[in-house]
């Protein structure tokens, strides 16, 4: 993918067992991010910032969606534990993963963790592929979903 992009069309399930579809993210900024695996280290430390910055997010209006390969029990199970007040996304068969070209890093052996932010058209507006850091892409998050919302208003 690359900016100005629209977001692909895609339905995976949530951690609550309901079907999501992409489509019912439109007309709100939307931050997807793809991550290795639920409970791990890194993966927890994402998931736990982000769900500290969850209220910036909610307060410009923003979804955040993590999605991995991890079933929507393993999703759940993650959820409770680590209390993550955002939509966890099961790609059990990698299929959003590939429309979204999420490369997969140490030869192929460990899924990428990209984040993917969208604005209110559902256009790319950022794209961070961050497999080492898996914190410092929420910072760029909020300030593209601000920089976005000011040009807006402009």
């Amino acid at each position: 993918m690359k900016i100005e992009d629209q977001c692909p069309s895609f339905s995976l399930f949530d951690q609550h067992g309901y079907l999501i579809d992409s489509s019912t993210f439109k007309g709100k900024y939307t931050v997807i991010y793809f991550y290795p695996k639920d409970d791990t280290p890194g993966c927890t430390k994402e998931a736990c910032t982000f769900r500290d910055r969850y209220e910036e997010f909610l307060l410009l209006g923003c979804h955040v969606i993590g999605i991995s390969s991890d079933n929507e029990s393993k999703h759940k199970k993650f959820s409770q534990k680590y209390n993550l007040p955002f939509t966890l996304l099961a790609d059990t068969k990698g299929e959003v993963r590939k429309l979204f070209d999420v490369p997969s890093s140490l030869f192929g052996l460990i899924p990428g963790r990209v984040t993917y932010t969208f604005d209110e058209s559902s256009h790319l507006i950022g794209l961070f592929n961050s497999q080492l850091n898996p914190v410092g892409h929420i910072d760029e998050a909020l300030k593209l979903v601000k920089l976005a919302q000011q040009q807006k208003n402009k």
